[in-house]
């Protein structure tokens, strides 16, 4: 029997991507294979958005050469420039976009590997307590550092009725949570017939039943609008959890980035946030040592997280990339012992504070969807994304279970059974 095996870097949406590619070629009569050397074919899901993702990618490739099988690419690193790709890795059987994933299937049916194609549409993914859904791919933005609009293409939408089936069928084989994914999912459905929005989709998933919790992200904050808000606040089943990337907390580095909004405009979205659901929890993500970024720059940043006092904080040093509107305008001139100096900073004040706002559960009761088990422990997340740890000899995989907080850690939690 034929196997597979495929390595993914990146988002959730790689990883939701790579599921379904899991799913393709299984319903094509492949089984997974934990081991790269003894797979059939092997398939990277790469991602660019950081030069330090690309350089893993080009390792993992390179360490590939010479093994036997077909080697297959896609994600972020496959754009227009096939040819160019070839001439760098000729030793890689096939690029497919993400988008693309019938070609897969029509390259093994050309080398007679599988019989009959497969309908994408029909594709079901693997159950698990808590799966990703792809609600919109592709981002219009144009922010100045990314290259996801120049490698996910513009913003597609899927159809309201399409994502509905699809958590219907997720939940039929035993999915409690699903994440609505997308580069900016607060945008889903305006290039839809009707503009649905993304609050009338949550409405429409909030009423299935068995399904226990919903999510999603990634949020722009200049999309994040009232009407969101509301049904975050409203809906019994949308966890009171919003990814909302701030990127910098100086006015000039924003205006830089193309990102259209003050800090200002942020630091009003928060509280209007936390004003509708007090219990909510707010990640972000920085980038430290974009161009122009002086140390009056930087600490403005450190100065806005210190007084938000957000959940979570996902830092990362600015790399140029290719095509992008700064790689190509302005000088990437932070040095990079600076850039990481600025890095480590942020993330010893994030550190700090969550250690604080979790140390303050401590005694409380929280709702808890069990994922899994290490090291002689369940473990699974609040509704606030919180990961907790907890013994018990009972099965608790996919259970919503409440459990007390008797420790707490800046990254975890650890509780007892009730």
């Amino acid at each position: 029997m034929s196997r597979y095996h495929i390595w993914t870097i990146g988002c959730q949406m790689n990883r939701a991507d790579s599921e379904r590619i899991a799913a393709y070629l299984e319903q094509m009569g492949y089984r997974p294979e934990p081991r790269s050397t003894a797979a059939d074919i092997v398939l990277l899901n790469s991602c660019v958005v950081r030069q330090s993702a690309e350089d893993k990618v080009v390792h993992k490739l390179e360490s590939l050469r010479s093994r036997e099988g077909i080697l297959a690419l896609t994600g972020c690193m496959v754009d227009s420039d096939i040819d160019g790709l070839r001439e760098r890795f000729p030793h890689v059987d096939l690029f497919f976009t993400p988008q693309d994933i019938p070609a897969l299937a029509r390259f093994l049916e050309d080398r007679g590997l599988v019989s009959g194609g497969v309908d994408p549409g029909a594709v079901a993914v693997r159950p698990d307590t808590s799966a990703f859904v792809n609600i919109i791919q592709g981002c219009d933005n144009f922010c100045s550092y990314c290259i996801v609009p120049y490698r996910r293409g513009r913003e597609r939408s899927r159809p309201m009725d399409d994502i509905v089936v699809e958590v219907e069928g997720l939940v039929e084989r035993g999915t409690r949570e699903v994440v609505l994914l997308g580069q900016n999912v607060n945008v889903y459905g305006r290039d839809l017939p009707g503009r649905p929005r993304l609050s009338q989709l949550l409405e429409e998933l909030n009423a299935i039943p068995g399904l226990a919790r919903i999510r999603f992200l990634t949020s722009h904050p200049r999309d994040t609008d009232d009407d969101l808000v509301a049904a975050v606040a409203r809906l019994d089943k949308v966890c009171e959890h919003m990814s909302l990337p701030v990127q910098a907390g100086d006015d000039q580095i924003l205006q830089a980035m193309g990102r259209r909004y003050t800090v200002a405009y942020y630091r009003d979205l928060v509280g209007r946030i936390r004003g509708a659901e007090p219990g909510v929890a707010l990640s972000t993500d920085v980038i430290v040592g974009f161009p122009g970024e002086g140390q009056e720059q930087f600490a403005r940043t450190y100065d806005l997280l210190r007084e938000l006092r957000l959940d979570s904080v996902h830092v990362a040093c600015y790399s140029p990339r290719p095509q992008t509107r700064a790689a190509r305008e302005l000088a990437d001139d932070v040095p990079p012992d600076e850039k990481e100096r600025r890095r480590q900073a942020i993330e010893g004040l994030q550190e700090g504070i969550a250690d604080a706002r979790n140390r303050g559960l401590v005694g409380e009761r929280v709702e808890v969807l069990v994922e899994g088990r290490k090291r002689g422990k369940w473990w699974g997340r609040t509704r606030s994304d919180r990961l907790v740890f907890f013994p018990d000899d009972a099965d608790r995989l996919g259970h919503l279970v409440e459990v007390e907080v008797t420790g707490a850690g800046p990254w975890s939690l650890q509780g007892r059974v009730l």
